[in-house]
């Protein structure tokens, strides 16, 4: 793909929208922000852009939600990590928000409130039809440039995402063009053999990107765990169980079985899935072969036979991409799988984790530093494993060729 970065750019001056991702779990009752990575994340940008007249945009959560509200803890927050004033205005585009802009200085910081707060944002446009909207024109009058750093938002079609870069000179952030960087490296030139992890509750999503590594001979083999493993398991004929049968169905996910029966067809000799697996006996963990689960128990861990042999072939592994846990890892006795396979994939060569809940139980471990890579869009990094194209990235190219 070819998109600008700030290395094309140079020095930045004038006015520039800039565009993060600050969504983060917040307590509704407080309204305390209670995970900052992403924050930390956009720092090298924001850093790198001391010559410009800088101006935030962000979102947090969608309308509906509890944890929908405005963003002057974000930008406090911002500031105590910056070690600079990043100065909160109560407005996305209005004449609050013009003043504030017309009267900042080089090197200032400016947020502006949630971008979500104007309701043209909350839709899905193609950048044709979001560069006509209001908010993204009024936002294109007040600015010379536009950077995208929001990879976590990369996904969505959303007037600020897509109409912005076609009316502004537009590149890539830092952390997006670390993000795209090791994403691609998975799909081109990353250490054999390559396994991916799929797991978690994204059944469809997992089983798309489990689709398009097979078919391109990027994954040398691919692992299934988790509710992703359990859909995988009754493709290949076997009983897990109402409780876990019910919660696919509950989820939606009774068409991806077939999908998943079509994968192992072609794929069977890469496709390894649990031989056992964990449920809950009298309160604690108890242990089954996966065709011998009873009937009312509900599978929440592999088994040890399991993880043995799947952190065997992970630790054997160049590459390893992991996305989803194996099991309900919130609970300690059931933690034990996500845990240990997360634990080999933090010693390959290259390893690259597709953020979500997987980069929490990272997190817990407290092993953040021994992988290559972790995401900070577990949306956005499945989309682009399944080899969608990304709307962000699309239009950062189009820029590219209108502005040169």
């Amino acid at each position: 793909m070819d998109i600008g970065t700030l290395a094309d750019a140079g020095k930045l001056k004038g006015t520039v929208l800039l565009r993060v991702d600050l969504n983060s779990p917040i307590d509704p009752s407080s309204n305390q922000i209670l995970d900052d990575k992403r924050f930390r994340e956009h720092l090298p940008t924001v850093q790198a852009l001391e010559d410009a007249r800088l101006v935030i945009l962000t979102h947090q959560s969608r309308p509906g939600k509890k944890d929908y509200t405005t963003l002057e803890a974000h930008a406090a927050k911002f500031e105590r990590l910056l070690g600079r004033p990043v100065t909160y205005v109560d407005d996305v585009f209005g004449r609050c928000a013009r003043d504030a802009i017309r009267g900042a200085k080089r090197g200032d910081v400016l947020m502006l409130e949630n971008l979500r707060f104007a309701a043209e944002e909350n839709l899905t446009l193609k950048p044709e039809e979001a560069k006509k909207t209001i908010l993204v024109r009024r936002l294109a009058a007040m600015a010379d440039f536009y950077v995208n750093d929001a990879f976590g938002t990369s996904h969505r079609s959303q007037p600020s995402i897509v109409g912005l870069p076609l009316l502004l000179p537009s590149v890539a952030g830092l952390l997006m063009e670390k993000e795209v960087a090791n994403l691609s490296r998975v799909f081109t030139g990353a250490p054999r053999p390559v396994t991916f992890v799929l797991g978690g509750t994204k059944v469809d999503d997992s089983i798309a990107v489990a689709e398009n590594v097979l078919l391109r001979g990027t994954a040398d083999r691919v692992i299934v765990v988790g509710v992703v493993g359990n859909v995988f398991l009754l493709a290949a004929g076997y009983d897990i169980g109402r409780p876990s049968a019910r919660l696919i169905d509950d989820l939606g996910y009774r068409g991806e079985i077939e999908r998943a029966r079509d994968l192992l067809k072609t794929y069977r000799d890469r496709i390894l899935m649990p031989h056992s697996v964990a449920v809950r006996e009298d309160g604690g963990r108890a242990e089954c072969p996966v065709d011998a689960v009873p009937e009312d128990a509900q599978v929440l861990d592999i088994g040890s036979e399991s993880i043995d042999r799947l952190t065997e072939a992970v630790s054997a592994s160049g590459t390893v991409v992991v996305n989803g846990p194996a099991g309900l890892f919130e609970e300690e006795q059931f933690a034990v799988g996500t845990f240990d396979l997360l634990r080999a994939a933090s010693t390959v060569k290259f390893s690259v984790v597709g953020g979500g809940h997987s980069g929490a139980a990272i997190e817990r471990l407290g092993i953040e530093d021994r992988f290559t890579h972790i995401s900070t869009g577990g949306g956005a990094a499945i989309e682009f494993l399944t080899g969608k194209k990304m709307p962000a990235l699309e239009a950062l190219e189009m820029s590219k060729k209108i502005f040169g």
